[in-house]
């Protein structure tokens, strides 16, 4: 257990900190909010560092996408010992305690003693180019969803007289199509052109069902995915490991995927695992078993989801493309969600 600790709540325009020092009742608290930008990452650092805590001093902040990214990049860029914790560990803990207020400022003390007495993993923080081409493909998916917003509206207004608001709309959604094609180019000029993005992706299109889209995206969201010590530990960062609803007689509810984990990453495999469920020979095999085990068409997906990803793990991991012999040998995954 760690007497010192730095728990951050962190939202969309402000962190709020809190430092706990000392366990039960003689544990004091230091509390600080600063604006979630690069300045108030730099007042951050500063009050930390003004505060004269231990080296190893963990730092604890939820996984909230880029909100809690950039704070924990310009940390761990500083050389604090980061960790990003799943939201749901923080609320299994929370309950632990019967904590009852919600509150920014309750948040921060709560991950301040959950860094105090939790298992913790050092945060990796993505290199230079993981964290280029993650914004390339945010802001591709940025237009994307903006053509989509115009197409609905095109369709909404041709249901009506003619107007010249859709001559202003065609020409939107042609300029955002033109800038669609080009960011979709940078993107795969950006993978070629560093060595250890291309080979990763190189193996990722090796497997039946994975394009070049997908590759593009799982490796700008999950970045290294050597960092996990195995494919099931991928499989609960996306979020695609099974949840069960059973207990005694009374409680049989059906398996789901937990969707505990990147949501944004979990999104990128939903077509590329309905596309392997007909087309790649592995996760065709699976489906069909569970089909005739009677599992509903939906969870099929979400176990064919899963497949994918370890069998995304197990090439990157091997560094051999895929090879349909090697998991139809010997199948050293469960079937299931």
């Amino acid at each position: 257990m760690n007497d010192c600790a730095v728990g951050i709540d962190v939202s969309k325009l402000k962190l709020d900190v809190c430092v706990v020092d000392g366990t039960q009742g003689d544990a004091k608290f230091k509390y600080k909010v600063v604006k979630n930008t690069r300045s108030g990452h730099a007042e951050l650092i500063t009050w930390l560092l003004q505060r004269h805590l231990p080296s190893d001093v963990p730092v604890v902040l939820e996984a909230t996408g880029p909100y809690s990214e950039a704070a924990a990049m310009a940390l761990a860029d500083a050389g604090w010992r980061v960790s990003v914790v799943n939201p749901a560990r923080v609320r299994g803990f929370a309950q632990s305690q019967l904590s009852r207020n919600k509150t920014d400022k309750a948040d921060a003390k709560l991950l301040a003693s959950f860094a105090q007495r939790s298992e913790l993993k050092l945060w990796q923080p993505p290199s230079q180019a993981v964290r280029e081409l993650r914004a390339l493909v945010e802001r591709l998916q940025a237009l994307q969803d903006m053509r989509q917003q115009e197409r609905n509206r095109l369709e909404a207004l041709s249901q009506g007289e003619q107007s010249r608001v859709i001559a202003m709309v065609k020409d939107h959604v042609k300029w955002l199509t033109a800038q669609i094609t080009r960011i979709e180019a940078e993107i795969y000029d950006h993978i070629d052109s560093n060595p250890d993005l291309k080979r990763d992706a190189d193996l990722i299109r090796s497997i039946p069902g994975c394009g070049p889209k997908l590759a593009a995206q799982f490796l700008a969201y999950v970045g290294n995915v050597r960092r996990f010590k195995n494919a099931k530990a991928l499989a609960a960062f996306l979020g695609v490991t099974p949840r069960q609803k059973q207990s005694g007689t009374s409680v049989n509810g059906r398996t789901t995927i937990s969707r505990a984990g990147h949501a944004a990453a979990r999104k990128a495999l939903y077509m590329p695992g309905l596309v392997a469920k007909h087309h790649n020979p592995v996760i065709m095999a699976m489906a069909k078993r569970l089909a005739s085990r009677g599992m509903a068409p939906k969870a099929i997906v979400g176990a064919s989801m899963r497949r994918l990803v370890h069998l995304i793990y197990g090439v990157i991991n091997s560094g051999k493309r895929f090879d349909m012999e090697i998991p139809m040998r010997g199948l050293a995954f469960q079937d299931g969600i």
